[in-house]
């Protein structure tokens, strides 16, 4: 098929679009934009600044994305957002492009769902299988890894990493990281047992799913040092790939400011914009 604009629709002769595109009515498209193949825009939808999209997206009515970063030291810069494949995106979703100090990029790869009016901030990384519920928010610098599920009107703040297979309650805080596997609820949050239901659904073998349910009973419910809690299990279970990256992963949130590992990937962060937008590297 070829692509079909609704007359009412605005597209920048410079707008890149693939084959088959549908661009719904009163739509805006950017100079910098491009589409993949079978992309489908409806009604309303604005997509700016420096942003490209893969194919057989789904985009909804009055989402925005690739407007400026909502972060009073962005100057201008040509920043981008990037996504990926099959991702479903609901009626008044926003998503901000990066900033220079945040690596320059906010990026979304496969196949996630973001339901009505979510928002991802600028210099965000969301991982594939990924579902938003509606109005969860995420501020800046947040990631989010494959095949996290993360509930209505929850919030988390910038630089928090969502493990991935993890759980969150709906209206949970998430000042913190979130530990891959588990689930997270509550305000002040916690950590309530492992995601079973999440894990089985994707098709995670028993045995691991048995080793996380152990690693979870012995770490949040059990006594003792972490350290020494996180060497017993390492001997009880040395095969397991899962709880090597849940391991892995709370050990980067004791390095990180204030439980989020992120906080202490800031100079990387900036270095990496400067690179990529300026051409340069950052001073230090």
């Amino acid at each position: 098929m070829t692509t079909v604009i609704h007359p009412t629709a605005v597209v920048a002769d410079t707008a890149v679009l693939g084959v088959d595109v549908q661009i719904g009515p009163h739509c805006v498209v950017g100079e910098h934009v491009q589409i993949g193949d079978r992309t489908r825009i409806g009604a309303q939808v604005v997509i700016s600044g420096h942003t490209s999209l893969g194919e057989e997206n789904v985009i909804h009515g009055l989402a925005s994305l690739g407007g400026a970063p909502q972060d009073l030291s962005y100057r201008g810069e040509d920043t981008r957002l990037v996504m990926g494949d099959r991702n479903t995106v609901r009626e008044f979703v926003t998503i901000n492009r990066g900033t220079l100090k945040g690596g320059g990029v906010t990026s979304i790869e496969n196949d996630n769902l973001l339901m009505a009016c979510c928002h991802i901030a600028h210099d965000c990384e969301i991982g594939s299988g990924v579902i938003l519920a509606n109005n969860v928010l995420l501020a800046g610098h947040v990631r989010v890894e494959d095949r996290a599920n993360v509930s209505g009107s929850s919030a988390a703040q910038h630089f928090v990493t969502i493990g991935a297979h993890a759980y969150v309650g709906g209206l949970t805080r998430m000042a913190q990281d979130v530990p891959p596997f588990m689930i997270l609820e509550g305000h002040p949050s916690k950590v309530r047992g492992a995601n079973v239901i999440g894990m089985r659904r994707a098709g995670i073998d028993e045995d691991e799913i048995l080793v996380l349910r152990d690693a979870y009973r012995a770490i949040w419910r059990g006594e003792g040092l972490r350290r020494e809690i996180f060497a017993e299990l390492e001997e009880r279970y040395p095969e397991s790939a899962m709880l090597e990256h849940l391991l892995s992963s709370l050990r980067k949130t004791e390095q990180g400011g204030k439980g989020r590992y992120r906080e202490s990937m800031r100079d990387d962060f900036m270095r990496a914009g400067r690179e990529l937008i300026l051409g340069d590297e950052a001073p230090g």
